[in-house]
């Protein structure tokens, strides 16, 4: 991929659906969109049937009457979203706030198996690490609030996108200028950054993920800026069953799939038909 290509900026999709086979659900991070999936997805939707929503709260999601955004109410909406296509268990891959969303959606009985790529929730309350995540996403309100201002200026401005690709991502120079649009467009359409902000400091942060008995593959990223996997993977590698693979990413930032689709296509596709093969075998 290249940086350099100019491209129009996109449109809010309320969700990306393509592909046949096993049916997979793609979960975006807090103040993202299907977007940043779509790499991924269409790599994926080969061997799977690919479901990508926007969260509510989020650019192309539903915004919710009551404003109570929370891993919990996002949950519902995802699952409601899961009984209209008829699929009562599917395959969870799920980004950030998506892993989070992805864990609920795992006690709820509805994963077959669960991919968190460098997931959110992984701090006790109260906590150290608890108030370093609500510090890191805090500043975002005023900024996006700021910047929405200025109307569509924020998305062609080179300062802007450096930033966004230097906080998502360790290779920047591998995210196009339309992902880096599409980042920022949807960073500055997100009611749910408030409500989602004040819940990472009162919690409840995730439950005990010892007692999970889906198959579970925790992928945390060496260069994550957003949530740095020394703290905020601690949980996940000492909490989750032996059963559960753990994978750090070499030289990736905090949203792996906008700088190597391929790669975490590659490892989403592994756990699934690792784990499907084994049930068989069992």
């Amino acid at each position: 991929m290249s940086g350099t290509s100019a491209s129009p900026a996109p449109e809010a999709v309320p969700a990306l659906h393509l592909g046949s086979g096993e049916p997979l659900l793609l979960l975006h991070g807090v103040l993202l969109s299907p977007h940043c999936w779509e790499q991924t997805a269409a790599l994926l939707a080969a061997r799977c049937e690919v479901f990508a929503p926007a969260l509510g709260g989020h650019w192309g999601g539903p915004e919710f009457p009551d404003g109570r955004y929370s891993s919990a109410t996002l949950a519902d909406r995802v699952e409601a979203q899961l009984d209209d296509l008829g699929w009562r268990t599917c395959h969870i891959a799920g980004n950030s706030l998506g892993g989070w969303v992805g864990f609920e959606l795992a006690r709820r009985g509805r994963a077959r198996t669960l991919t968190a790529i460098a997931p959110a929730g992984g701090w006790k309350t109260p906590s150290v690490t608890q108030l370093r995540a609500a510090a890191t996403i805090a500043p975002m309100i005023p900024i996006t609030g700021a910047l929405r201002q200025l109307g569509s200026a924020p998305v062609d401005n080179r300062i802007v996108r450096w930033v966004m690709a230097h906080l998502l991502t360790k290779n920047t120079r591998a995210v196009s200028r339309g992902d880096l649009s599409a980042v920022i467009l949807a960073a500055l359409h997100c009611p749910a950054l408030p409500a989602l902000t004040a819940g990472t400091l009162r919690g409840p942060s995730l439950a005990n993920m010892s007692d999970l008995t889906t198959p579970v593959r925790v992928i945390l990223a060496d260069s994550d800026r957003v949530l740095p996997a020394a703290a905020h993977g601690r949980r996940f590698l000492r909490e989750l069953p032996d059963s559960a693979d753990r994978i750090m990413l070499n030289r990736a930032g905090h949203v792996p799939m906008l700088e190597d689709p391929e790669r975490i296509a590659n490892l989403i596709a592994e756990h699934i038909y690792a784990s499907r093969d084994h049930l068989r075998a069992v």
